[in-house]
């Protein structure tokens, strides 16, 4: 089983594409940390439902990753954006023009790999 950070942000990403109970139980389980007796009780089902539920919720959800990579490219694009405001940070604080333009070059690089 995936962590509950983990399984939350593939909803982010993916949770439209579930079967609305797999959806409730999620948004409960997970999203509002409700334990599975809580969530069993709100849903009517018994708490073994609830795990079942989450379980294939969380298979598609990681095949939908799997197939799509919606939450690896995001994850990339983020890494790639936090390397670039450091980048321009070294720019702000330098006083040699020469490795400014070389620390743009390096954005520029990192920029290509969006095309």
């Amino acid at each position: 089983m995936n962590s509950k950070p983990e399984i939350s942000l593939l909803y982010d990403f993916y949770g439209e594409l579930l079967q609305a109970s797999q959806q409730r139980v999620i948004e409960l389980y997970v999203n509002d940390d409700l334990s599975l007796s809580e969530t069993a009780q709100i849903l009517g089902i018994s708490r073994q439902g609830v795990r079942d539920s989450l379980a294939r919720a969380e298979r598609k959800l990681a095949e939908y990753e799997a197939k799509l990579g919606l939450l690896k490219a995001y994850r990339a694009r983020r890494e790639r954006d936090g390397r670039i405001r450091d980048i321009i940070k070294k720019i702000k604080n330098s006083d040699d023009t020469a490795e400014a333009v070389s620390l743009l070059d390096d954005i520029e690089t990192l920029l290509k790999g969006d095309d």
